[in-house]
C-alpha cells in the first residue's frame, strides 16, 4: 500500500490523526468526589470527564484523563482516598475496581474487578483498605497491596460513605439500612448502630473529626450535618452557595465539599465560612421562545 509524502507527515506530526482525539479538558463536567493530601494537593473526581482533577495552589489541571469507553480505568470514576503512604486511590463502578496511581501518575488495579459500585474508600493507619460497595451492599477489606478476592468486611444495605478512627472503628454510612444511617463497624468485624434512625435525606459522604464530631452532605437537603459524638445531629451549614453538595473529606481543619450541579469545590472552616476553592461556569439553560398564539377569527354562522 502506498502512501503520499503528506499523509505520512500528517500522521508524524499528528499523532491523533485518524482518532477520536478529545480537546483537552479545562473546566469541571461533574466533580462528584474529592480528597486532599497532606501538603494541601487536592484531587477531585470527576464523572463525566471522565478522570481526576489535580488541584494545586488554587489551580486546576487534569490529573488523568479517562475514556469514554466503558470498562476502561475510570471510565466511572466515583469515588477517592489517599492511602497511608500519601498514593492516590481511586473507586471505579465501570470496571468494578480500586485503583493505586503509580508514580508515573497511572492507576494500577488491587482486585480482578471484585468491587461493583465502590462508593466510597477508607485507608486503615497499617494501609489496609475498606471500600464500600453499593451494588453488593458489602464492605470490603484488602490489604494495602491489593487481592484477587477481598474479604467480605461487613454487611450494611445501601453503604455510601466510610470513614475511619484512630482506633481502626469504620463508620458507615448508608442511605437506608434497617439498623439506621450512620454504623460503627469495630475492627473484629462488630456493627453498632450510632444513629438509629434516617435523618438525613440523601446522604453521600462521612467525614470523622478526632473527637468524634462526623460531618455528612446531603444532597437533597443542600446541606451538610454535624453530627455529635453521642449521634446527635444539626444541619452545620445549608443552602446557597450550596446547591447540591456530594463529595466531602478533610483539609486539615477544613473541609472540602464537591458539589457537581454548581460544578464547585468548597473548602467549609470550622467557623461556616464557605469559601471557593476551584470552579468552572454553568451553561445557563437554553431559553425558549413561547409560540405565537394563532391569531383569533371570526366566527362565522
Amino acid at each position: 500500500m502506498k502512501y503520499s509524502f503528506a499523509l505520512i507527515l500528517l500522521i508524524c506530526v499528528c499523532p491523533a490523526f485518524g482518532q477520536d482525539a478529545a480537546p483537552a479538558a479545562t473546566e469541571f463536567a461533574y466533580p462528584l468526589a474529592v480528597t486532599a493530601q497532606a501538603d494541601g494537593i487536592v484531587y477531585v473526581a470527576d464523572r463525566n470527564l471522565p478522570g481526576i482533577w489535580k488541584i494545586e495552589n488554587g489551580q486546576k489541571s487534569v490529573y488523568f484523563q479517562g475514556s469514554k469507553k466503558f470498562r476502561t480505568p475510570l471510565n466511572a470514576v466515583r469515588c477517592l482516598a489517599i492511602d497511608h503512604q500519601g498514593k492516590l486511590l481511586a473507586g471505579d463502578s465501570s470496571t468494578r475496581e480500586v485503583f493505586r496511581f503509580d508514580d508515573a501518575g497511572q492507576p494500577q488495579p488491587l482486585t480482578k474487578g471484585w468491587i461493583g459500585i465502590p462508593m466510597a474508600i477508607a485507608v486503615a493507619a497499617d494501609g489496609t483498605i475498606y471500600t464500600a460497595d453499593l451494588e453488593l451492599h458489602r464492605i470490603w477489606k484488602m490489604p494495602a497491596e491489593g487481592s484477587e478476592m477481598p474479604t467480605e468486611f461487613a454487611v450494611i444495605n445501601s453503604p455510601r460513605g466510610l470513614t475511619i478512627d484512630a482506633e481502626g472503628n469504620l463508620w458507615v454510612l448508608s442511605t437506608s439500612s434497617k439498623d439506621g444511617q450512620i454504623q460503627k463497624v469495630t475492627p473484629d468485624g462488630k456493627i453498632e448502630p450510632l444513629i438509629k434512625d434516617h435523618p438525613f435525606n440523601l446522604p453521600h459522604n462521612i467525614v470523622r473529626m478526632e473527637d468524634g464530631t462526623m460531618f455528612v452532605t446531603d444532597n437533597y437537603e443542600h446541606a451538610v450535618w454535624k453530627i455529635s459524638p453521642d449521634g446527635k445531629p444539626e444541619k452545620f451549614v445549608s443552602g446557597a452557595p450550596l446547591d447540591r453538595p456530594v463529595g466531602l473529606c478533610r483539609s486539615g481543619a477544613n473541609l472540602l465539599i464537591a458539589d457537581p450541579h454548581i460544578r464547585t469545590i468548597f473548602t467549609l472552616a470550622p467557623d461556616k465560612t464557605l469559601t471557593v476553592l476551584a470552579s468552572s461556569p454553568v451553561a445557563a439553560p437554553a431559553v425558549t421562545t413561547p409560540a405565537a398564539a394563532p391569531p383569533a377569527t371570526e366566527d362565522k354562522k
